[in-house]
């Protein structure tokens, strides 16, 4: 079965046809189950599928269609991280001793999609514990790019990214620490948003076995994801707001309206390298070109400022941080060879692998100061957005690479014009918004010389989500966003 027009759709796009019986949901959810089966043997980026209750929730649309029901999400197929409960389907976290674990409810993000007519065909693939930018497990295999299947798609949502660059459908949802969203955004071609903190309740993304209960997840959120700027707001609409079991606690869906509509109006800083973790000159010159091209749509474009906060010192933050949260479910023995490790440090250590080692082993005290700093951190981004209305800057140093399964992370190395440079430090640039907790949305803005996607982040401020989306929805009316990838454009 060829490509048929719906392949490559927007949701926006979709919704429309639906609306004009253009459509029906059934012929999109065997459009994209068709894509499933016709490509996925390559790519393996749905590890779960779930086209029987996909079809019947498809059906389902479709008599509401014909009654004149309309929802954000009617009729639409979509895929879902693996790390996302839904009932009667296996939640591992690429965890092999949780393969047989089935969760017997929804994640609260899943009830709203399914509340708002979205059609669930599948779960995408993640790395062990959500925990690297590739998507590779002993469960489910190897999630490849489908611009170069001998590549990383990016993680943790590596398989939602693969899935939306193939055409099986036009949204997915996804997670993001460390860059989880806007990683494979990136490495795929993409779209991602990563919502501003507590903004999306996380009830239900939760590691197996554990219950689904709310829970405060330091600097984690989950998203949409999509092939559309457009999208992402379509989606966030759907599962953003507060937790009903949380009553007083998160935001309601009331943000602000996007600072400006038109281009022009925007104030953006561009920053497009640091010393801290370099980018290579592909990254650079799609940020120069793109910071140009802002220019001549009548943006006011800065390249440097005082008011963007000191990258080393957060960056040295956030890696203890980071690392503080997640080592607080490490064996035992890692943490306690962390505690040995971080004695024989000297003082003077200040890399960002030696921070990261530090934040393992940190104790309550010390998180509680840095937690001191980054409230001081937030306030001086609040300040910078006073000047500027978003910060466009990079996502990775590099495009997507080859595939490294090797088990020590701090020994594995990235190369960035044609020096090595340590693997975990590329955490750097995803945390520029992750340590503060800012809504930053993930957009595609050309390829490398040999076809390779490559993008940047739009931060903006505070519960402002809708400012970085509109500026993405501007950025692809006017340059273009999303092209299929050749071996799959069919």
């Amino acid at each position: 079965m060829a490509k048929s027009q719906w392949s490559f759709k927007t949701a926006v796009e979709l919704s429309a046809a639906l609306a004009a019986k253009k459509v029906s949901a059934v012929e999109l959810a065997e459009d994209a189950i068709g894509r499933i089966e016709r490509h996925d043997p390559k790519i393996n980026a749905i590890c779960v599928r779930d086209f029987e209750r996909g079809l019947a929730a498809a059906r389902a649309a479709d008599a509401e269609l014909a009654r004149g029901v309309r929802k954000l999400l009617l009729g639409i197929p979509l895929t879902v991280k693996e790390s996302y409960n839904i009932a009667g389907l296996p939640t591992t976290w690429g965890i092999p001793a949780q393969k047989d674990f089935r969760p017997v409810e929804d994640a609260l993000s899943i009830s709203r999609v399914k509340d708002a007519g979205g059609v669930i065909l599948g779960k995408t693939n993640v790395p062990l514990g959500l925990g690297d930018w590739q998507s590779y497990n002993d469960i489910y295999g190897t999630t490849n790019n489908p611009f170069d299947l001998g590549r990383t798609p990016g993680g943790s949502s590596g398989g939602s990214s693969a899935a939306l660059a193939a055409g099986y459908g036009p949204l997915s949802l996804g997670s993001d620490i460390g860059g989880s969203l806007r990683v494979p955004a990136f490495h795929c071609g993409v779209y991602a948003h990563k919502p501003t903190f507590a903004l999306v309740p996380g009830r239900g993304h939760t590691p197996p076995p554990f219950q689904p209960l709310p829970l405060d997840r330091d600097l984690a959120v989950i998203g949409p994801m999509a092939r559309s700027a457009a999208d992402l707001s379509l989606l966030l609409d759907t599962i953003a707001g507060p937790d009903p079991l949380e009553a007083g606690k998160g935001y309601t869906l009331a943000l602000p309206a996007p600072r400006h509509t038109a281009l022009k109006d925007f104030r953006v800083l561009v920053v497009d390298t640091d010393p801290v973790m370099p980018t290579d000159e592909v990254v650079r010159g799609t940020i120069h070109k793109l910071a140009a091209d802002l220019e001549k749509a009548g943006v006011k474009v800065d390249r440097q400022s005082p008011l963007l906060p000191n990258f080393a010192e957060t960056s040295r933050l956030y890696m203890r941080m980071l690392m503080s949260f997640l080592g607080a479910s490490f064996p035992p023995e890692v943490y306690a060879g962390a505690q040995a490790a971080v004695a024989a440090l000297p003082a003077s250590a200040t890399s960002l692998a030696a921070e990261r080692l530090r934040g393992i082993a940190q104790s309550h005290r010390n998180w509680l100061m840095d937690d001191g700093a980054r409230a001081r951190l937030r306030a001086q981004w609040r300040e910078l957005f006073k000047t500027y209305d978003v910060v466009i800057c990079p996502i990775m140093p590099t495009p997507a690479y080859p595939h490294d399964h090797s088990d020590d992370q701090e020994k594995r190395r990235i190369k960035i014009d044609g020096k090595d440079h340590v693997y975990p430090d590329m955490l750097s640039w995803p945390g520029i918004a992750t340590l503060p907790g800012l809504p930053s949305t993930a957009i595609p803005t050309g390829f490398s010389p040999g076809g390779l996607p490559i993008g940047v982040q739009i931060v903006g401020p505070w519960l402002e989500d809708r400012t970085p989306l509109k500026l993405a929805e501007l950025i692809e009316r006017e340059f273009g966003g999303f092209k299929p990838p050749p071996m799959f454009d069919d």
